[in-house]
This record gives C-alpha cells, structure tokens and sequence, in this order.
C-alpha cells in the first residue's frame, strides 16, 4: 500500500483532513505556512526536490531498492517513485526503507509498448497493488526479454564470443536481465572498455547483435495500471520519434485512450523541449511530471538523482500540484 508520511498537525486540524496528505514533516521552531503551531511541533513541507522516474537493481540500476531510497534521502529528496523496467520486484523493499525516513515512496513501474519506429514506455505511478492483469503482462514482458537475451546470446558466441548466458544469470540472479546487463558483462570480461561501448558496438539499434524486443499492446498495459491503482503517464515522449505535429495528433489520441500524465521533463531532451512538451501536455488536459530516469552514476553518469532537463533540479510541484491531486481525486473516488 502507498503509506505517506503525513504531518500531524495537519492531519488533527486540517478541515479536510478526510482527503489523503503526502507531506514531510520534520520539528521546526516556526509557523507552518498552513496554519499556527506550537514550537518544536511537525509541520508541512511544500517545497523540497522530488524524482518521479528512477531505477533499482530489481531491474537494470545500480543501486537496490534500499539503497535507492537512502540514497534519495540522503540527498534531500522529499518523494521518490521507483520505476524498474517490466518488474514490481523492488517496491515491496523500496516502501520498508521509505518508511524510516523522511520520504514519501510511490510505488511504480514503466512498461515497454509496442512500437514503431521508435520507444514507448509508460509509467505507472501510485500503484496500490498489482492487478492480475498487470501480472500477466510482466510475465509476457519477462518472457521476451528471456527470449531476447538468449538469441543475442547464441549469435554473439556463434560468431565466436566467449559468453554464457549461465554467468551472465548468475552475475545477476535476482533482477530482470536486459542489455544493460549483457553489456556489463561484456565489459567485464573485457571483450569492450566499457558498457557503453558495448552498446556502440554490438547491442544498440543497428548494431550486429541488436534484436527487437516485442512490448505490451498499450490498451491493455493503461488497463493494467488503472486496475492496479496506478496512475498512466507517458515517459520521455521524445523517444517515440515523431514530428511535433505528429505528437500533437497522439497526445490527442492517447487522452482518450487513458493516460493522465506527460512525462514533459526528462534528461533525454533539452529544456526548451521540454518547456513545449509541458505546453503541449497541457493544451491536451494532462498533468505532468518529471523524473531523472536515474539507474546509478556507473551506468548513466549523465543523469542525476533528483535532477532532469537541463541539470535543472526538479521542484516538488510535480508531486504536490501535478501528480498527487490526481491521486488524491482517484483515491476519494474509490470510496
């Protein structure tokens, strides 16, 4: 269950205290902005720095769940969503270490679409169980991605390469494997410098050993996360390579289809993009967020935990004014 840390005075004395609080309280000697406190009481923090898109060892990131989350505190983030790819394997950990600090967890997930030419994921934010749905489509997920991997597997040492898919499991035995970790490996067996040279050589698009990888059909995938409580956000909407007038047609679409949110900032894409993207989102109705996509300095140096477009710190509006209304709306909903 998504469990927020809530401020106590607000949560006696608030007259709405029946609508669901996602505030950070820590001891102050100072009035909250909300209302009149005694010294030393809890109180509210609206302004702090959030990530709403990051990833754990639960599938290709750096750090674990735990490490993911003290990490965020340590830093100062006030809410963090941990989105692995295609897996809900972190969260259960991820919202235990939340629950010591001062830190609002939302549990999440971002699944791959299919799609053509380019990439489609979707974030699912707030997630307060997973559905039977959703279920099913990690397992399909997962199956493609076991797939995937072998076939790379089998081609690289067809031609040669001196690579098992056994070490590659037991170099990582508890975590969704993908590419990132078959590029890890070849690094360390010292087949290429580093990761990313894996990717330049054999594994990215276009490569010798790239091999498509089949996604959820996106209905079913927004119908997986509203039944698992979640919340649909499209992610990095560069990704899926169309045109801005294209992408003002399928903003248009896809607001019928079901999502909610617009993921309009992202390290991916420069600030005056995503300053439009966040223009665009709106002329179409959704709320949008923002996120780091961070997976650990080692496998993304480029991407900051609690940062995003620009190297711009990401202001907790994106919780407090975007997504968390939203929630909020779909929770008294419920009941």
């Amino acid at each position: 269950m998504f469990t927020p840390y809530v401020c106590g005075s607000c949560f006696t004395d608030n007259e709405n205290k029946k609508q669901p609080l996602y505030y950070i309280f820590r001891p102050q000697k100072i009035k909250s902005p909300l209302h009149p406190i005694k010294q030393n009481a809890a109180l509210c923090y609206y302004t702090g720095m959030i990530d709403l898109h990051t990833h754990s060892t639960a599938s290709d990131g750096l750090y674990s769940p735990t490490q993911l989350v003290e990490l965020a505190v340590s830093r100062g983030l006030t809410a963090l969503a941990l989105t692995d790819h295609d897996t809900v394997h972190g969260i259960a950990e991820a919202e235990t270490a939340a629950r010591s600090g001062p830190i609002t967890f939302i549990p999440g997930i971002e699944l791959h679409i299919e799609w053509h030419p380019g990439e489609f994921h979707l974030l699912g934010l707030g997630l307060t169980g997973i559905s039977q749905k959703l279920t099913e489509i990690i397992s399909h997920l997962e199956q493609g991605r076991k797939s995937r991997n072998q076939e790379v597997i089998q081609r690289m040492k067809d031609d040669g390469f001196p690579v098992s898919e056994e070490e590659i499991t037991e170099l990582y035995p508890d975590t969704i494997i993908g590419r990132p970790h078959i590029a890890a490996y070849l690094a360390g067996k010292q087949i290429v410098k580093t990761r990313q040279k894996a990717f330049d050589l054999y594994l990215a698009q276009g490569r010798p050993y790239y091999i498509e990888r089949k996604g959820a059909q996106l209905t079913e995938a927004i119908e997986a996360i509203v039944s698992s409580g979640g919340v649909p956000v499209l992610a990095h909407p560069l990704s899926l390579y169309l045109s801005w007038s294209r992408l003002d047609s399928f903003f248009a679409e896809i607001k019928e289809q079901g999502i909610a949110g617009i993921e309009a900032w992202h390290p991916g894409a420069r600030a005056a993009e995503c300053e439009r993207l966040e223009k665009l989102a709106r002329e179409h109705g959704f709320f949008v967020t923002a996120g780091s996509d961070f997976h650990g300095e080692q496998i993304r140096p480029d991407r900051k935990l609690g940062y995003t477009a620009g190297g711009a710190a990401i202001s907790d509006r994106f919780f407090t004014q975007e997504l968390n209304p939203y929630l909020a709306v779909r929770t008294e909903a419920k009941h």
